[in-house]
């Protein structure tokens, strides 16, 4: 496959990744439940959101869809085709999701298709994300506070990742990482800027 047919090929599969993330599992399973996530709890349709409205085992299920629907198409194309398409696929999950065409591009907040995305590629640094979440909601018990501690690790992997420091994770993965930590704390922008003042007090 020349260059150009494959340039061509990452491209639609970014487009059908976008269109994949956008398919939003909190939105479907709420409306088979008779309920509307965005008139309801914090309006956000997500796993959390989800849970706080349906039932825990709801949110369970939503959340293994979210990581799911990044997790696959990430390491198909990542075993198919390589690293370079999956970080472009596994983004394109992760912008779906956060700005879903579906949803007038108010989609969720990108956690769990960033975690899922993030597994496919480098599962030790995923791993660590998770790891570093449980360790802090038992003591912030807000789980958009978590994800944001949690985000941030991750940026701060990416960045040592691609200015070299951390060479396992490698310079074009660790940039990835930072994008996809940026759209994230983007999305939990009102949570960052209260754990910010939580630090500051």
């Amino acid at each position: 496959m020349g260059y150009p047919v494959l340039v061509l090929w990452v491209a639609v599969l970014a487009v059908l990744a976008f269109l994949l993330g956008g398919v939003n599992p909190a939105t479907l399973v709420a409306r088979a439940r008779g309920a509307d996530l965005r008139a309801s709890g914090s309006g956000n349709p997500g796993a959390t959101n989800a849970g706080r409205v349906l039932g825990r085992k709801w949110g369970a299920l939503v959340l293994v869809l979210d990581v799911a629907k990044a997790y696959v198409p990430t390491w198909l194309i990542l075993s198919a085709i390589g690293t370079a398409a999956a970080l472009v696929v596994g983004l394109a999950v992760v912008l779906g999701h956060v700005f879903s065409p579906f949803l007038r591009g108010r989609g969720g907040k990108g956690v769990a298709c960033a975690i899922g995305a993030i597994l496919a590629v480098e599962p030790v640094v995923g791993l660590a994300a998770l790891a570093v979440f449980a360790a802090v909601l038992p003591l912030v018990r807000v789980v958009g506070e978590a994800s944001v501690v949690a985000t941030s690790v991750l940026l701060v992997l990416g960045v040592l990742g691609a200015v070299g420091v951390l060479p396992v994770v490698g310079t074009w993965t660790g940039l990835w990482l930072v994008v996809v930590a940026l759209v994230v704390l983007w999305r939990h922008r009102r949570n960052v800027r209260r754990w910010w003042g939580r630090l500051r007090g």
